[in-house]
């Protein structure tokens, strides 16, 4: 007499269950509470992000890379513009001389080129030695960094 073995049953099979689908968010922005402040908070967000105006800055090894050709004076009083080299991109300021150096240009607000003479340059910066005396000393040339 031959026993049969207790075979599983291949004709259904059981799936785990699925996660209940996403609600559609477009009728929600279209109740009247919600629509105000989707755009409020669309409106600061775009606001905020044009708050760092080409404080971040990366060096690149060509002229025709970069969005402004500087030359390095040796005094403060030839520059037109006074920097300060921070240390962490937080500390980068708004056009105002505090710079953050990037590791890759597509993190920078600005590519830069130094050349080796000041009639290249659309920019002469000096590089300062403290926080407090970087800035802007014309600002003729002030709209190359926005």
């Amino acid at each position: 007499m031959r026993t049969h073995c207790s075979q599983p049953d291949l004709g259904v099979m059981r799936f785990p269950e699925l996660p209940a689908p996403l609600p559609n968010i477009s009728g929600l922005l279209t109740k009247k509470k919600l629509l105000p402040s989707a755009l409020i908070l669309l409106a600061c967000l775009s606001l905020g992000s044009t708050n760092s105006a080409a404080q971040k800055v990366f060096s690149v090894d060509y002229p025709n890379q970069a969005d402004v050709k500087l030359y390095v004076v040796r005094y403060q009083n030839q520059a037109d513009l006074n920097v300060f080299r921070v240390q962490y991109r937080n500390q980068a300021g708004t056009n105002n001389g505090l710079w953050f150096f990037t590791d890759y240009p597509n993190q920078a607000d600005k590519k830069i080129y130094f050349v080796d003479y000041p009639n290249q340059a659309d920019l002469k910066i000096h590089f300062v030695r403290y926080r407090n005396q970087a800035g802007w000393r014309s600002n003729a040339r002030k709209h190359l960094m926005y």
